[in-house]
């Protein structure tokens, strides 16, 4: 294994910031008030006591005139990660990213300010972040830098996006349904994001095309190329060639600025999709079908209210750590789990002979997911007789699918896994056998795991997927020695201060810079 310099990232950085902070002649308290904090808050990161956010990071930059490291760049960044460690504890899921990402989008419509509350700070956040100012929208932490205000200008700047930060994510298709309001020619860059073969834009286009949006997807400049045409006013009912959530969330989206009524048919009633909704409903569009896959939207011609809204739970990242309990063997409790989200998963999982307690049901913050404390203890798990596929929601949700990877990994017998919905995911399955498991691909789309597994340490990189990185940092956590995973990004996209809770758990995971 190749010799890797640790260093504290918090350190080095603080020190960058102090000798920037006396360059400039300014104080710590000078800083503080720069940056909306406190002088101790100051004092704390200077002294590397204190974690960094990319937030934080990107805000400094700016206060300082500087750039200390790159927030978009991961690629020289590395865990560190000695593994074969028994997690304890309890942890608390945070704010849904994919819900995030579509009450980001549906914010635009609004021409009043909107509040989002305890958003997880994300790579993913931070790029649209980064669009959204580009365009001359107002976008601030507030309340301690836990919630988001975003208040969008009269006209949006469309054509000083950033093109770097749009092409880092996917979500970027989710600002079609607001935009094509408000331009009647615009040009947004093709959508990045997760690496997972080819990822069809026309169930978008068939599904805007009611609105009048017509898009030529095939040039060679890199771009959507939009124009909005005139359409025939009334009533609108829109049959979705995919049940897809971004795709559903795109046309209720386009349907709550359209004076009508809008029936959605085959539409995705998944966490994300209904968040969506409900911030909607409290915009004072009505939409009924909510959970079902027919809503029916009657929308308005003008939105303009300033709002709170919290998002739901994440029903992944929840997923994530009850992975990481169950392949460390550890009896642990995460808090705040929408268990609506979750359940075909937890019965797969009692299939496997997994035990575990739910505690009594409660209310997000939203007053709309319901949520338990699930309790995993210690147990011998079995390959199912069935195989593990997704399914559209009520399915097992395709983002926690690779999780029953690195699961059946640790079970005993052969697991079958039908990947159906991505061409690609199922290779980045395979880069387990580098970590000892064994993974036979059989095509395209599926794989034979056989366990237990007896993991052994190994040095990787990162694939450009999210959740199959998130995958082989849990096998790394259940390997006895020390392993490396290179190129974090993909895993910063979608998580925030994961390592951090994991260590409290009990895990040992370093950031190393420069790896």
């Amino acid at each position: 294994m190749p010799v890797v310099k640790k260093i504290d990232y918090k350190v080095e950085v603080g020190r960058a910031i102090q000798r920037a902070r006396v360059k400039r002649n300014l104080t710590q308290l000078d800083l503080a008030k720069k940056l909306g904090t406190s002088q101790s808050a100051i004092n704390r990161v200077e002294n590397g006591r204190q974690n960094i956010s990319l937030d934080m990071v990107s805000h400094i930059n700016q206060a300082l005139n500087i750039q200390l490291l790159s927030v978009n760049d991961n690629s020289s960044t590395a865990f560190y990660i000695n593994g074969g460690r028994e997690l304890s504890g309890e942890v608390a899921v945070n704010t849904s990213k994919n819900s995030c990402m579509g009450l980001l989008a549906a914010s635009l419509l609004n021409g009043s300010k909107t509040t989002l509350k305890n958003v997880s700070k994300i790579e993913e956040v931070q790029r649209i972040i980064e669009v959204f100012k580009s365009m001359g929208v107002k976008v601030k932490w507030v309340n301690g830098k836990t919630d988001l205000e975003i208040d969008p200008p009269k006209i949006l700047n469309i054509e000083h996006i950033n093109l770097e930060s749009a092409r880092k994510t996917r979500s970027i298709i989710l600002l079609l349904g607001s935009l094509l309001h408000k331009f009647n020619k615009f040009k947004l860059p093709f959508a990045g994001g997760c690496s997972l073969g080819e990822r069809t834009v026309e169930p978008h286009l068939q599904a805007l095309h009611a609105f009048g949006l017509q898009i030529d997807a095939r040039c060679d400049d890199g771009f959507y190329s939009a124009v909005v045409k005139e359409t025939e006013k009334g009533d609108k009912k829109i049959v979705l060639i995919e049940r897809g959530d971004t795709v559903t969330e795109n046309a209720i989206i386009a349907a709550s600025l359209w004076s009508g009524k809008t029936t959605i048919v085959n539409a995705s009633s998944n966490y994300m999709v209904q968040d969506v909704c409900f911030y909607l409903q409290k915009l004072g569009v009505q939409i009924d079908g909510i959970g079902t896959t027919t809503l029916v939207v009657r929308g308005k011609s003008k939105i303009n209210k300033p709002i709170e809204y919290c998002p739901s739970e994440d029903p992944i990242e929840a997923m994530s750590f009850l992975a990481a309990g169950i392949v460390t063997k550890s009896e642990i409790t995460v808090k705040r789990v929408p268990i609506e989200f979750l359940a075909i998963e937890l019965e797969i999982l009692k299939s496997m002979n997994l035990k575990f307690t739910l505690s009594d049901e409660y209310f997000s913050n939203n007053g709309r997911t319901r949520l338990v404390d699930l309790t995993i203890h210690k147990s011998t798990l079995f390959a199912p007789v069935d195989k593990i596929h997704p399914m559209p929601y009520p399915g097992l949700n395709i983002d926690n699918l690779p999780f029953f990877v690195v699961i059946a990994a640790t079970a005993e017998g052969r697991t079958l896994i039908h990947d159906w919905v991505f061409e690609n995911r199922s290779l980045y399955f395979t880069e387990l056998s580098r970590l000892n498991a064994k993974v036979q691909l059989l095509d395209a789309h599926r794989v034979f795991v056989d366990g237990p597994t007896n993991w052994r340490p190994a040095d990787m990189m990162t694939p450009p997927a999210l959740r199959p990185a998130m995958v082989i940092m849990l096998a790394m956590l259940a390997t006895s020695g020390k392993s490396i995973l290179r190129n974090i990004y993909a895993i910063n996209r979608g998580y925030a201060d994961f390592t951090e809770r994991l260590n409290r758990l009990g895990a040992n995971i370093e950031t190393v810079i420069n790896a």
